[in-house]
Protein backbone atom coordinates (compact mmCIF):
# COMPACT_ATOMS: atom_id res chain seq x y z
CA UNK A 1 0.00 0.00 0.00
CA UNK A 2 2.89 2.21 0.75
CA UNK A 3 5.92 3.33 -1.76
CA UNK A 4 9.36 4.19 -0.42
CA UNK A 5 11.67 6.35 -3.00
CA UNK A 6 15.43 7.48 -2.04
CA UNK A 7 16.72 10.88 -4.16
CA UNK A 8 20.12 12.61 -3.44
CA UNK A 9 19.48 16.62 -2.46
CA UNK A 10 21.59 19.34 -3.62
CA UNK A 11 23.48 21.27 -1.29
CA UNK A 12 22.39 24.55 -0.24
CA UNK A 13 22.92 27.67 -2.24
CA UNK A 14 23.66 31.25 -0.72
CA UNK A 15 20.38 33.50 -0.15
CA UNK A 16 20.35 37.04 -0.43
CA UNK A 17 19.43 38.73 2.93
CA UNK A 18 16.50 39.51 3.71
CA UNK A 19 14.50 39.77 7.10
CA UNK A 20 15.22 37.04 9.39
CA UNK A 21 14.21 35.61 12.87
CA UNK A 22 15.84 33.32 14.69
CA UNK A 23 14.85 30.10 15.30
CA UNK A 24 16.01 28.80 18.65
CA UNK A 25 13.95 31.72 20.76
CA UNK A 26 10.17 32.73 19.90
CA UNK A 27 10.43 36.41 18.77
CA UNK A 28 7.06 38.29 18.22
CA UNK A 29 6.85 40.01 14.82
CA UNK A 30 5.30 43.62 14.51
CA UNK A 31 3.27 41.93 10.30
CA UNK A 32 -0.62 43.32 10.05
CA UNK A 33 -2.86 40.16 9.98
CA UNK A 34 -4.07 41.69 6.51
CA UNK A 35 -0.92 43.30 4.93
CA UNK A 36 -1.79 45.04 1.69
CA UNK A 37 1.48 45.74 -0.66
CA UNK A 38 2.30 49.22 1.22
CA UNK A 39 2.81 47.53 4.94
CA UNK A 40 4.37 44.10 3.81
CA UNK A 41 7.77 43.57 5.01
CA UNK A 42 9.62 42.73 1.98
CA UNK A 43 9.66 43.94 -1.93
CA UNK A 44 7.70 42.35 -4.02
CA UNK A 45 9.46 40.44 -7.09
CA UNK A 46 6.49 41.63 -9.02
CA UNK A 47 3.31 43.56 -9.23
CA UNK A 48 0.85 41.77 -12.01
CA UNK A 49 -2.07 40.84 -11.19
CA UNK A 50 -4.95 38.96 -12.81
CA UNK A 51 -7.74 40.92 -13.99
CA UNK A 52 -10.93 40.48 -12.12
CA UNK A 53 -14.69 39.86 -13.71
CA UNK A 54 -17.45 40.31 -11.31
CA UNK A 55 -20.58 39.78 -12.20
CA UNK A 56 -24.03 41.25 -10.60
CA UNK A 57 -27.46 38.93 -10.88
CA UNK A 58 -29.86 37.81 -8.40
CA UNK A 59 -28.54 34.40 -9.81
CA UNK A 60 -25.54 34.59 -11.84
CA UNK A 61 -24.66 31.06 -12.49
CA UNK A 62 -27.94 30.77 -13.91
CA UNK A 63 -27.69 33.56 -15.95
CA UNK A 64 -25.09 32.36 -17.49
CA UNK A 65 -25.52 28.25 -17.66
CA UNK A 66 -29.08 27.70 -17.64
CA UNK A 67 -30.26 24.13 -17.13
CA UNK A 68 -30.61 23.93 -20.75
CA UNK A 69 -27.32 25.12 -21.84
CA UNK A 70 -24.04 23.46 -21.48
CA UNK A 71 -21.92 25.37 -18.63
CA UNK A 72 -17.78 25.63 -18.56
CA UNK A 73 -18.27 22.01 -16.56
CA UNK A 74 -19.87 20.63 -19.89
CA UNK A 75 -21.60 16.91 -19.29
CA UNK A 76 -19.62 16.15 -15.90
CA UNK A 77 -18.78 12.77 -14.19
CA UNK A 78 -20.23 13.57 -10.87
CA UNK A 79 -18.02 12.44 -7.75
CA UNK A 80 -20.62 13.10 -5.16
CA UNK A 81 -22.93 10.47 -3.47
CA UNK A 82 -26.42 10.86 -2.50
CA UNK A 83 -24.87 9.78 0.99
CA UNK A 84 -22.43 12.27 1.38
CA UNK A 85 -23.74 15.62 0.15
CA UNK A 86 -21.05 18.24 1.00
CA UNK A 87 -18.53 20.24 -0.47
CA UNK A 88 -15.36 18.26 0.08
CA UNK A 89 -12.07 20.24 1.01
CA UNK A 90 -8.88 19.03 -1.55
CA UNK A 91 -5.54 18.52 0.99
CA UNK A 92 -4.29 19.36 4.20
CA UNK A 93 0.07 20.25 4.70
CA UNK A 94 2.66 20.05 7.24
CA UNK A 95 6.41 20.80 7.28
CA UNK A 96 8.56 20.82 10.36
CA UNK A 97 11.94 21.75 10.55
CA UNK A 98 14.57 21.26 13.55
CA UNK A 99 12.93 18.49 15.29
CA UNK A 100 14.89 15.47 15.66
CA UNK A 101 11.14 13.45 15.33
CA UNK A 102 9.95 15.56 12.12
CA UNK A 103 8.50 12.74 9.90
CA UNK A 104 6.62 11.39 13.57
CA UNK A 105 5.44 14.86 14.59
CA UNK A 106 4.46 15.44 10.76
CA UNK A 107 2.43 11.97 10.93
CA UNK A 108 0.53 13.37 14.01
CA UNK A 109 -0.10 16.70 12.54
CA UNK A 110 -1.35 14.96 9.56
CA UNK A 111 -3.96 13.13 12.26
CA UNK A 112 -4.94 16.44 12.91
CA UNK A 113 -5.83 17.45 9.51
CA UNK A 114 -7.59 14.09 8.38
CA UNK A 115 -10.70 15.58 7.97
CA UNK A 116 -9.08 18.01 5.05
CA UNK A 117 -8.56 14.52 3.39
CA UNK A 118 -9.05 10.62 3.44
CA UNK A 119 -7.84 9.23 0.32
CA UNK A 120 -4.12 9.37 0.37
CA UNK A 121 -1.23 10.48 2.75
CA UNK A 122 2.63 10.68 2.55
CA UNK A 123 5.81 12.01 4.28
CA UNK A 124 8.83 12.94 2.45
CA UNK A 125 11.94 13.68 5.29
CA UNK A 126 15.06 14.52 4.58
CA UNK A 127 18.50 12.78 6.34
CA UNK A 128 22.28 13.89 4.83
CA UNK A 129 20.64 15.62 1.95
CA UNK A 130 18.69 12.88 0.69
CA UNK A 131 14.79 12.87 0.39
CA UNK A 132 12.97 9.90 1.36
CA UNK A 133 9.12 9.02 0.61
CA UNK A 134 6.50 7.48 1.97
CA UNK A 135 3.09 7.67 0.60
CA UNK A 136 0.27 5.55 0.23
CA UNK A 137 -3.75 5.48 -0.38
CA UNK A 138 -5.93 5.56 2.68
CA UNK A 139 -6.28 7.10 5.94
CA UNK A 140 -2.78 8.22 8.03
CA UNK A 141 -3.67 5.32 9.90
CA UNK A 142 -3.67 2.94 7.55
CA UNK A 143 -0.34 4.52 5.19
CA UNK A 144 1.64 4.61 8.21
CA UNK A 145 3.03 2.23 10.73
CA UNK A 146 6.43 1.86 12.93
CA UNK A 147 8.06 0.38 10.60
CA UNK A 148 7.80 2.90 7.43
CA UNK A 149 8.24 5.68 10.00
CA UNK A 150 11.77 4.32 11.01
CA UNK A 151 12.84 5.32 7.02
CA UNK A 152 12.26 8.26 7.43
CA UNK A 153 14.94 9.54 9.52
CA UNK A 154 15.65 13.59 9.90
CA UNK A 155 15.17 16.92 11.47
CA UNK A 156 13.14 18.10 8.20
CA UNK A 157 9.72 16.87 6.78
CA UNK A 158 6.51 17.46 4.84
CA UNK A 159 3.39 16.12 4.89
CA UNK A 160 0.32 15.73 2.77
CA UNK A 161 -3.62 14.18 2.97
CA UNK A 162 -5.42 13.97 -0.28
CA UNK A 163 -8.56 13.97 -0.86
CA UNK A 164 -9.32 12.89 -4.50
CA UNK A 165 -12.64 12.27 -5.92
CA UNK A 166 -14.93 9.56 -6.66
CA UNK A 167 -12.94 6.47 -8.10
CA UNK A 168 -9.80 4.85 -7.22
CA UNK A 169 -6.92 7.09 -5.83
CA UNK A 170 -3.91 6.49 -7.69
CA UNK A 171 -1.43 5.93 -5.95
CA UNK A 172 1.06 8.22 -8.20
CA UNK A 173 -1.53 11.39 -7.34
CA UNK A 174 -0.65 11.07 -3.52
CA UNK A 175 1.48 13.54 -2.20
CA UNK A 176 3.97 14.86 -1.25
CA UNK A 177 5.61 14.87 -5.02
CA UNK A 178 9.33 14.59 -4.98
CA UNK A 179 11.39 15.08 -8.06
CA UNK A 180 14.92 15.28 -9.20
CA UNK A 181 16.50 18.06 -11.40
CA UNK A 182 20.18 19.27 -11.95
CA UNK A 183 20.56 20.96 -8.90
CA UNK A 184 19.30 18.37 -6.70
CA UNK A 185 16.05 17.31 -5.47
CA UNK A 186 12.58 18.79 -4.06
CA UNK A 187 9.71 17.88 -2.50
CA UNK A 188 6.57 19.37 -2.68
CA UNK A 189 3.10 19.17 -0.57
CA UNK A 190 -0.11 21.29 -2.20
CA UNK A 191 -3.47 22.81 -1.16
CA UNK A 192 -5.54 24.41 -3.81
CA UNK A 193 -6.44 24.38 -7.85
CA UNK A 194 -4.55 25.73 -10.28
CA UNK A 195 -6.81 27.44 -12.31
CA UNK A 196 -4.43 28.12 -15.36
CA UNK A 197 -3.23 24.28 -15.20
CA UNK A 198 -3.85 23.10 -18.08
CA UNK A 199 -2.14 26.16 -20.21
CA UNK A 200 0.86 25.56 -18.23
CA UNK A 201 0.94 21.80 -18.50
CA UNK A 202 0.27 22.10 -22.55
CA UNK A 203 3.47 24.57 -22.34
CA UNK A 204 5.79 22.74 -20.72
CA UNK A 205 4.63 19.14 -23.01
CA UNK A 206 5.26 21.51 -26.06
CA UNK A 207 8.41 21.83 -24.37
CA UNK A 208 9.45 18.42 -23.75
CA UNK A 209 8.46 18.13 -20.40
CA UNK A 210 7.12 14.36 -19.64
CA UNK A 211 4.22 14.19 -16.64
CA UNK A 212 3.73 11.39 -14.39
CA UNK A 213 0.50 12.30 -12.64
CA UNK A 214 -2.83 14.11 -13.41
CA UNK A 215 -2.16 16.32 -10.78
CA UNK A 216 -1.59 20.53 -11.28
CA UNK A 217 0.79 19.85 -8.32
CA UNK A 218 3.31 18.48 -10.55
CA UNK A 219 3.38 21.76 -12.92
CA UNK A 220 4.92 23.57 -10.60
CA UNK A 221 8.13 21.27 -10.10
CA UNK A 222 8.43 21.00 -13.87
CA UNK A 223 8.12 24.84 -13.74
CA UNK A 224 11.18 25.06 -10.59
CA UNK A 225 13.32 22.69 -12.86
CA UNK A 226 13.52 24.88 -16.25
CA UNK A 227 13.79 28.27 -14.71
CA UNK A 228 17.12 29.98 -14.50
CA UNK A 229 16.86 31.92 -11.19
CA UNK A 230 18.99 31.63 -8.81
CA UNK A 231 19.26 30.35 -5.88
CA UNK A 232 16.47 27.70 -5.40
CA UNK A 233 14.38 30.38 -3.35
CA UNK A 234 14.05 32.18 -6.58
CA UNK A 235 13.41 29.23 -8.51
CA UNK A 236 10.01 29.00 -6.21
CA UNK A 237 8.73 32.75 -6.73
CA UNK A 238 10.05 32.16 -10.38
CA UNK A 239 7.55 29.06 -10.76
CA UNK A 240 4.73 30.55 -8.73
CA UNK A 241 4.70 34.13 -10.88
CA UNK A 242 3.47 31.63 -13.42
CA UNK A 243 0.77 30.73 -11.32
CA UNK A 244 -2.70 31.37 -11.42
CA UNK A 245 -6.01 30.14 -8.47
CA UNK A 246 -4.78 28.91 -4.87
CA UNK A 247 -2.00 27.46 -3.69
CA UNK A 248 -1.05 27.29 -0.14
CA UNK A 249 2.91 24.93 -0.49
CA UNK A 250 5.28 24.05 1.40
CA UNK A 251 8.35 22.67 -0.16
CA UNK A 252 11.38 20.67 1.30
CA UNK A 253 15.04 20.20 -0.39
CA UNK A 254 18.18 19.07 0.87
CA UNK A 255 18.87 21.87 3.08
CA UNK A 256 15.67 24.20 3.44
CA UNK A 257 11.95 23.97 4.37
CA UNK A 258 10.12 26.50 2.27
CA UNK A 259 6.13 27.52 2.46
CA UNK A 260 4.22 29.67 0.07
CA UNK A 261 0.89 30.70 -0.04
CA UNK A 262 -0.57 32.40 -3.29
CA UNK A 263 -1.19 36.63 -3.23
CA UNK A 264 -5.07 35.52 -2.51
CA UNK A 265 -4.62 33.82 0.48
CA UNK A 266 -7.35 31.53 -0.99
CA UNK A 267 -6.26 28.63 1.56
CA UNK A 268 -4.93 29.19 4.39
CA UNK A 269 -1.39 28.06 5.89
CA UNK A 270 0.16 28.79 8.87
CA UNK A 271 3.40 29.31 11.27
CA UNK A 272 3.97 28.08 14.36
CA UNK A 273 7.27 26.79 16.80
CA UNK A 274 7.76 24.25 18.90
CA UNK A 275 9.33 24.64 22.36
CA UNK A 276 12.63 23.36 20.87
CA UNK A 277 13.08 26.18 18.11
CA UNK A 278 11.38 23.59 15.40
CA UNK A 279 9.80 25.78 12.96
CA UNK A 280 6.17 24.12 11.93
CA UNK A 281 4.00 24.99 8.95
CA UNK A 282 0.07 23.69 8.88
CA UNK A 283 -3.10 24.00 7.12
CA UNK A 284 -4.76 24.64 10.40
CA UNK A 285 -3.74 25.69 13.94
CA UNK A 286 -5.16 22.19 15.50
CA UNK A 287 -2.53 20.67 13.74
CA UNK A 288 0.02 22.78 15.66
CA UNK A 289 -1.56 22.20 18.76
CA UNK A 290 -1.45 18.41 18.89
CA UNK A 291 2.49 18.45 18.71
CA UNK A 292 2.82 21.32 20.94
CA UNK A 293 3.44 23.86 18.83
CA UNK A 294 2.62 27.33 19.63
CA UNK A 295 0.97 29.44 17.09
CA UNK A 296 3.05 32.59 15.63
CA UNK A 297 1.08 33.52 12.77
CA UNK A 298 -0.23 33.34 9.55
CA UNK A 299 1.91 32.64 6.29
CA UNK A 300 0.64 35.62 4.63
CA UNK A 301 -1.12 36.06 0.93
CA UNK A 302 1.92 36.72 -1.27
CA UNK A 303 4.74 35.34 1.56
CA UNK A 304 7.17 32.92 1.01
CA UNK A 305 9.16 32.13 4.28
CA UNK A 306 12.16 30.27 3.89
CA UNK A 307 13.83 28.27 6.35
CA UNK A 308 17.31 26.81 6.43
CA UNK A 309 19.78 25.60 8.51
CA UNK A 310 21.44 28.73 9.04
CA UNK A 311 18.71 28.69 12.04
CA UNK A 312 16.96 32.07 9.87
CA UNK A 313 13.27 31.78 8.47
CA UNK A 314 13.31 34.51 5.76
CA UNK A 315 10.66 36.49 4.34
CA UNK A 316 9.68 37.20 1.01
CA UNK A 317 6.91 38.66 -0.69
CA UNK A 318 5.81 36.89 -3.99
CA UNK A 319 2.89 38.73 -5.40
CA UNK A 320 0.97 41.32 -2.73
CA UNK A 321 -2.24 41.61 -3.50
CA UNK A 322 -3.83 44.75 -1.45
CA UNK A 323 -6.98 42.28 -1.00
CA UNK A 324 -7.11 38.90 0.15
CA UNK A 325 -9.76 36.79 -0.49
CA UNK A 326 -10.09 33.78 1.81
CA UNK A 327 -12.22 30.99 1.57
CA UNK A 328 -14.97 31.51 3.65
CA UNK A 329 -16.00 27.81 3.57
CA UNK A 330 -13.06 27.28 6.24
CA UNK A 331 -15.42 29.12 8.88
CA UNK A 332 -18.53 27.34 7.94
CA UNK A 333 -17.37 23.50 6.92
CA UNK A 334 -14.00 22.66 6.26
CA UNK A 335 -11.81 23.49 9.59
CA UNK A 336 -12.11 22.07 12.74
CA UNK A 337 -13.95 24.32 15.32
CA UNK A 338 -10.76 24.34 17.63
CA UNK A 339 -8.94 25.69 14.89
CA UNK A 340 -7.82 29.58 14.19
CA UNK A 341 -8.35 30.30 10.61
CA UNK A 342 -7.55 33.66 8.47
CA UNK A 343 -6.94 35.22 12.78
CA UNK A 344 -10.85 33.95 13.92
CA UNK A 345 -11.61 31.34 15.84
CA UNK A 346 -14.14 28.89 13.54
CA UNK A 347 -15.74 28.06 16.73
CA UNK A 348 -17.12 31.19 17.60
CA UNK A 349 -17.90 31.99 13.72
CA UNK A 350 -20.03 29.21 13.72
CA UNK A 351 -21.51 30.19 16.73
CA UNK A 352 -22.50 33.16 15.77
CA UNK A 353 -24.15 32.02 12.63
CA UNK A 354 -26.41 30.23 14.79
CA UNK A 355 -27.36 32.87 16.45
CA UNK A 356 -28.13 35.26 13.43
CA UNK A 357 -30.40 32.26 11.81
CA UNK A 358 -32.23 32.60 15.61
CA UNK A 359 -32.77 36.18 15.26
CA UNK A 360 -33.44 36.52 11.23
CA UNK A 361 -35.25 33.14 10.88
CA UNK A 362 -37.41 32.54 14.52
CA UNK A 363 -39.82 29.90 14.40
CA UNK A 364 -41.90 28.35 17.29
CA UNK A 365 -40.09 24.65 18.48
CA UNK A 366 -39.87 22.71 21.05
CA UNK A 367 -36.17 21.61 20.45
CA UNK A 368 -33.22 22.43 18.49
CA UNK A 369 -30.89 19.63 16.86
CA UNK A 370 -28.01 19.26 14.58
CA UNK A 371 -26.41 17.72 11.85
CA UNK A 372 -23.28 16.49 13.07
CA UNK A 373 -20.47 17.00 13.15
CA UNK A 374 -20.47 20.17 11.52
CA UNK A 375 -23.87 21.64 11.85
CA UNK A 376 -23.25 21.46 16.23
CA UNK A 377 -21.76 24.62 16.94
CA UNK A 378 -24.39 26.40 14.41
CA UNK A 379 -27.16 24.80 16.44
CA UNK A 380 -25.29 25.34 19.98
CA UNK A 381 -26.06 28.95 18.88
CA UNK A 382 -29.28 28.87 17.98
CA UNK A 383 -30.34 27.28 20.85
CA UNK A 384 -28.61 29.43 23.18
CA UNK A 385 -30.05 32.85 21.41
CA UNK A 386 -33.74 30.98 20.52
CA UNK A 387 -33.87 30.12 24.58
CA UNK A 388 -34.72 25.90 23.35
CA UNK A 389 -33.00 23.38 24.74
CA UNK A 390 -30.00 22.02 22.41
CA UNK A 391 -30.58 18.55 22.41
CA UNK A 392 -28.91 15.48 20.61
CA UNK A 393 -31.55 14.00 17.91
CA UNK A 394 -29.28 12.49 15.56
CA UNK A 395 -26.30 10.12 16.60
CA UNK A 396 -23.64 10.17 13.95
CA UNK A 397 -21.60 6.37 13.37
CA UNK A 398 -17.98 7.44 13.25
CA UNK A 399 -16.87 3.26 12.25
CA UNK A 400 -18.52 3.63 9.19
CA UNK A 401 -16.19 2.18 6.64
CA UNK A 402 -16.00 4.30 3.51
CA UNK A 403 -17.38 1.45 1.70
CA UNK A 404 -19.61 -0.97 2.86
CA UNK A 405 -22.07 -4.02 1.28
CA UNK A 406 -25.98 -3.34 0.85
CA UNK A 407 -28.30 -5.99 1.46
CA UNK A 408 -29.88 -7.79 -1.49
CA UNK A 409 -33.60 -6.39 -0.36
CA UNK A 410 -32.92 -2.81 -0.48
CA UNK A 411 -33.37 0.18 2.78
CA UNK A 412 -34.72 3.24 1.85
CA UNK A 413 -31.51 6.01 2.28
CA UNK A 414 -29.30 2.71 3.50
CA UNK A 415 -26.27 5.47 3.45
CA UNK A 416 -27.55 8.05 5.69
CA UNK A 417 -29.34 5.63 7.88
CA UNK A 418 -26.29 4.01 8.35
CA UNK A 419 -24.27 7.08 9.55
CA UNK A 420 -27.49 8.94 10.93
CA UNK A 421 -29.36 7.65 13.66
CA UNK A 422 -32.35 9.10 14.93
CA UNK A 423 -32.74 9.68 18.81
CA UNK A 424 -36.93 9.10 18.53
CA UNK A 425 -37.06 9.92 22.85
CA UNK A 426 -35.62 13.84 21.75
CA UNK A 427 -37.97 13.95 18.43
CA UNK A 428 -41.21 12.27 19.22
CA UNK A 429 -44.23 14.50 18.77
CA UNK A 430 -41.75 17.54 19.11
CA UNK A 431 -41.40 20.80 16.78
CA UNK A 432 -37.45 20.21 16.02
CA UNK A 433 -35.38 23.11 14.06
CA UNK A 434 -32.46 21.01 12.64
CA UNK A 435 -29.06 23.33 12.17
CA UNK A 436 -26.88 22.03 9.21
CA UNK A 437 -23.83 23.70 7.48
CA UNK A 438 -24.83 23.80 4.21
CA UNK A 439 -27.12 22.51 1.21
CA UNK A 440 -25.13 21.41 -1.96
CA UNK A 441 -27.71 19.41 -3.92
CA UNK A 442 -30.74 18.46 -0.94
CA UNK A 443 -30.53 15.12 -1.70
CA UNK A 444 -29.17 14.26 1.99
CA UNK A 445 -31.02 16.36 3.75
CA UNK A 446 -34.38 15.41 2.39
CA UNK A 447 -33.36 11.71 3.63
CA UNK A 448 -32.47 13.14 6.90
CA UNK A 449 -35.73 15.00 7.00
CA UNK A 450 -37.23 11.50 6.43
CA UNK A 451 -34.96 9.77 8.85
CA UNK A 452 -36.79 12.77 11.59
CA UNK A 453 -40.22 12.23 10.52
CA UNK A 454 -39.57 8.34 10.64
CA UNK A 455 -38.93 9.18 14.26
CA UNK A 456 -42.31 10.34 14.86
CA UNK A 457 -41.24 14.62 14.81
CA UNK A 458 -44.30 16.71 14.65
CA UNK A 459 -42.99 19.52 12.24
CA UNK A 460 -39.40 19.91 10.86
CA UNK A 461 -37.81 23.48 10.49
CA UNK A 462 -34.28 23.20 8.57
CA UNK A 463 -32.21 26.14 9.47
CA UNK A 464 -28.96 26.35 7.09
CA UNK A 465 -25.95 28.39 8.75
CA UNK A 466 -24.16 29.75 5.50
CA UNK A 467 -26.05 31.31 2.16
CA UNK A 468 -27.27 29.13 -0.40
CA UNK A 469 -24.51 27.90 -2.91
CA UNK A 470 -24.56 28.97 -6.83
CA UNK A 471 -21.22 28.79 -8.05
CA UNK A 472 -18.68 25.45 -7.92
CA UNK A 473 -14.99 26.02 -6.64
CA UNK A 474 -12.28 26.73 -8.73
CA UNK A 475 -9.86 27.07 -6.16
CA UNK A 476 -9.41 23.96 -4.09
CA UNK A 477 -12.51 23.03 -3.17
CA UNK A 478 -14.44 19.43 -4.76
CA UNK A 479 -18.14 21.01 -5.34
CA UNK A 480 -20.78 19.56 -8.17
CA UNK A 481 -21.10 21.95 -11.41
CA UNK A 482 -23.28 24.81 -10.90
CA UNK A 483 -26.59 23.10 -12.92
CA UNK A 484 -26.18 20.17 -9.56
CA UNK A 485 -26.14 22.41 -7.13
CA UNK A 486 -29.82 22.84 -5.64
CA UNK A 487 -29.44 26.60 -5.21
CA UNK A 488 -29.03 27.17 -8.37
CA UNK A 489 -31.73 25.57 -10.06
CA UNK A 490 -34.81 26.52 -7.23
CA UNK A 491 -35.78 29.21 -5.14
CA UNK A 492 -35.97 29.01 -1.13
CA UNK A 493 -39.60 27.57 -0.98
CA UNK A 494 -39.09 24.96 -3.92
CA UNK A 495 -35.98 23.55 -1.87
CA UNK A 496 -38.14 23.44 0.96
CA UNK A 497 -40.94 21.30 -0.80
CA UNK A 498 -38.26 19.44 -2.48
CA UNK A 499 -36.48 17.99 0.81
CA UNK A 500 -40.03 17.91 2.37
CA UNK A 501 -39.45 20.38 5.60
CA UNK A 502 -41.96 23.02 7.59
CA UNK A 503 -39.70 25.36 6.89
CA UNK A 504 -36.45 26.18 5.03
CA UNK A 505 -34.11 29.26 6.02
CA UNK A 506 -30.48 29.76 5.00
CA UNK A 507 -28.10 32.50 6.76
CA UNK A 508 -28.18 35.77 4.92
CA UNK A 509 -25.75 36.66 2.70
CA UNK A 510 -25.67 40.35 3.66
CA UNK A 511 -25.88 39.54 7.34
CA UNK A 512 -22.46 36.86 7.07
CA UNK A 513 -20.92 40.13 5.60
CA UNK A 514 -21.99 42.16 8.19
CA UNK A 515 -20.81 39.94 11.04
CA UNK A 516 -17.23 39.70 9.16
CA UNK A 517 -17.33 43.54 9.81
CA UNK A 518 -14.18 44.84 8.32
CA UNK A 519 -12.82 41.48 7.24
CA UNK A 520 -15.67 41.06 5.00
CA UNK A 521 -13.53 42.50 1.87
CA UNK A 522 -10.90 39.89 2.58
CA UNK A 523 -12.98 36.70 1.62
CA UNK A 524 -14.38 34.66 -1.01
CA UNK A 525 -18.00 34.45 -1.80
CA UNK A 526 -17.44 32.55 -5.02
CA UNK A 527 -19.63 30.39 -4.37
CA UNK A 528 -22.62 32.84 -3.00
CA UNK A 529 -22.52 35.52 -5.78
CA UNK A 530 -20.64 33.38 -8.81
CA UNK A 531 -18.34 36.70 -8.46
CA UNK A 532 -14.85 34.92 -9.34
CA UNK A 533 -11.98 36.91 -7.84
CA UNK A 534 -9.60 35.16 -10.59
CA UNK A 535 -12.20 34.16 -13.57
CA UNK A 536 -11.04 30.33 -14.22
CA UNK A 537 -10.00 29.97 -17.98
CA UNK A 538 -10.25 26.49 -18.24
CA UNK A 539 -13.42 24.05 -16.98
CA UNK A 540 -13.18 21.96 -14.40
CA UNK A 541 -14.67 18.40 -14.42
CA UNK A 542 -14.80 16.49 -11.22
CA UNK A 543 -12.76 13.36 -10.87
CA UNK A 544 -12.23 12.23 -14.35
CA UNK A 545 -8.87 11.75 -14.25
CA UNK A 546 -9.13 9.18 -11.03
CA UNK A 547 -12.54 7.72 -11.87
CA UNK A 548 -11.93 6.30 -15.56
CA UNK A 549 -9.03 4.16 -14.97
CA UNK A 550 -4.71 4.46 -14.36
CA UNK A 551 -5.00 7.11 -16.89
CA UNK A 552 -3.13 5.51 -19.53
CA UNK A 553 -6.39 4.24 -21.84
CA UNK A 554 -7.83 7.36 -21.19
CA UNK A 555 -7.82 10.43 -23.08
CA UNK A 556 -5.93 13.06 -22.18
CA UNK A 557 -8.55 15.59 -21.99
CA UNK A 558 -9.52 13.29 -19.45
CA UNK A 559 -7.16 12.99 -17.45
CA UNK A 560 -4.72 15.75 -16.57
CA UNK A 561 -5.85 17.21 -13.63
CA UNK A 562 -9.64 16.95 -13.87
CA UNK A 563 -10.04 19.59 -16.34
CA UNK A 564 -10.58 20.43 -19.92
CA UNK A 565 -11.49 22.47 -22.23
CA UNK A 566 -15.42 24.47 -22.63
CA UNK A 567 -17.87 23.78 -25.12
CA UNK A 568 -16.59 24.44 -28.92
CA UNK A 569 -16.35 28.51 -28.92
CA UNK A 570 -17.52 28.78 -25.44
CA UNK A 571 -15.44 31.98 -23.62
CA UNK A 572 -16.40 32.42 -20.28
CA UNK A 573 -14.62 35.65 -20.06
CA UNK A 574 -16.91 37.03 -22.61
CA UNK A 575 -19.64 35.73 -21.31
CA UNK A 576 -19.03 37.38 -17.79
CA UNK A 577 -17.67 40.42 -19.16
CA UNK A 578 -20.80 41.88 -19.80
CA UNK A 579 -22.09 41.61 -16.55
CA UNK A 580 -19.24 42.98 -15.07
CA UNK A 581 -19.57 46.08 -17.34
CA UNK A 582 -23.20 46.32 -16.23
CA UNK A 583 -22.86 45.86 -12.21
CA UNK A 584 -19.88 48.92 -12.37
CA UNK A 585 -18.26 47.14 -9.54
Amino acid sequence: MAATVNLSSTPSNPIFKLPSFSLNSPQKTSFSLFPNSSSFPCKPFSHSLTSQFITSSKNPISDLFPPNKSGPEGDIVSSFSDDDDKPREECGVVGIFGDPEASRLCYLALYALQHRGQEGAGIVAVNNNVLQTVTGVGLVSEVFNESNLDQLPGEMAIGHVRYSTAGSSMLKNVQPFVAGYRFGSVGVAHNGNLVNYRALRAMLEDNGSIFNTSSDTEVVLHLIAISKARPFLLRIVDACEKLEGAYSMVFVTGDKLVAVRDPYGFRPLVMGRRSNGAIVFASETCALDLIEATYEREVYPGEVLVVDKKDRVQSLCLMPHPEPKQCIFEHIYFALPNSLVFGRSVYESRRVFGEILATEAPVDCDVVIAVPDSGVVAALGYAAKAGVPFQQGLIRSHYVGRTFIEPLQKIRDFGVKLKLSPVRGVLEGKRVVVVDDSIVRGTTSSKIVRLIKEAGAKEIHMRIASPPIIGSCYYGVDTPSAEELISNRMSVEEIRKFIGCDSLAFLPFDSLKKMLSTDSPKFCYACFSGKYPIMPKEAKVKGVGDSMDDGLNTPLASIDGHWIKGPPNFDLEKEIDPLYQQSKI
